[in-house]
């Protein structure tokens, strides 16, 4: 066990949980932008609302939203210990800081790490609180199986207790907490919108740098496999992803 804890206690396995945990957040956010597009379809968040409800309910997600908070936790826990750990190794700044060809967001993790933070317990207090245990609205969607025709109204939570989908007549009746409406009545507001896309542009600097550094610590820096670990990193991971993310608060603040 001694063993065990020194190796991951030494800078290299500090860098392994890094590396891992960070792997891990990135393989969530391809999965988590995948269901948010669901935000785009026009059917006034009716599919929206039923991947919400399945997301927070079908227990294999369940346990891996526990393993992704845990995640988050250590990964940001791990980089306040090694940025210290780093300092105290160099207590004193360079008089003149070397030219080491580094890049700008290598040089900055940390800030941009913390915006990212804080982005998370925001993201987190809006709409994950607020659906388990805040005043979202409720909803109910009748769509006519003939005609595909969907017909929506607000109701009352009282009516039901969480969730329920059945067909009656003909009809497929749906209710639900509205979280579309929570994200529409949330990206109204202007600051929380530009803080979205402040925070999406701090996630591609990080990616840029954290995707590629997460393979070095693996040892695949092969040169056969550096070229595809660059273009993934950079397109899809530092361009695409917080695109995505970002186009959702400028989509409702703009456009519904």
């Amino acid at each position: 066990m001694s063993n065990f804890s020194n190796a991951f206690s030494s800078t290299l396995g500090k860098k392994l949980v890094m590396c891992l945990t960070g792997l891990f957040l990135c393989s969530f956010l391809i999965v988590h932008l995948t269901g948010n597009f669901q935000l785009f379809k026009n059917d006034d968040g009716l599919a929206f609302n039923q991947y919400a409800h399945f997301m927070t309910h079908f227990t294999p997600i369940k346990v891996v939203s526990y393993l992704l908070y845990s995640s988050i936790i250590i990964h940001s826990v791990w980089a306040i210990i090694i940025t210290l750990h780093n300092r105290k190794a160099r207590p004193q700044g360079y008089a003149i800081k070397p030219k080491d060809g580094s890049i700008w967001s290598s040089r900055n993790m940390g800030i941009l790490g913390t915006v990212l933070f804080v982005f998370i317990v925001v993201h987190m207090s809006n709409f994950w609180y607020q659906y388990h245990w805040g005043e979202t609205p409720y909803v109910e969607y009748r769509t006519d199986l003939n005609t595909g025709a969907t017909i929506t109204k607000e109701i009352q939570a009282s009516e039901f207790t969480d969730y329920v989908s059945y067909i009656d007549n003909g009809v497929e009746i749906t209710k639900s907490k509205d979280l579309y409406k929570e994200t529409q009545f949330a990206f109204q507001q202007w600051w929380l919108v530009a803080f979205y896309v402040l925070a999406m542009a701090a996630l591609a600097f990080h990616l840029v740098h954290g995707f590629q550094s997460a393979f070095q610590t693996l040892g695949w820096n092969h040169h056969k496999y550096r070229p595809l670990i660059k273009f993934v990193g950079f397109w899809i991971f530092s361009i695409l992803i917080p695109l995505g993310f970002a186009a959702m608060p400028l989509y409702f603040f703009f456009l519904k």
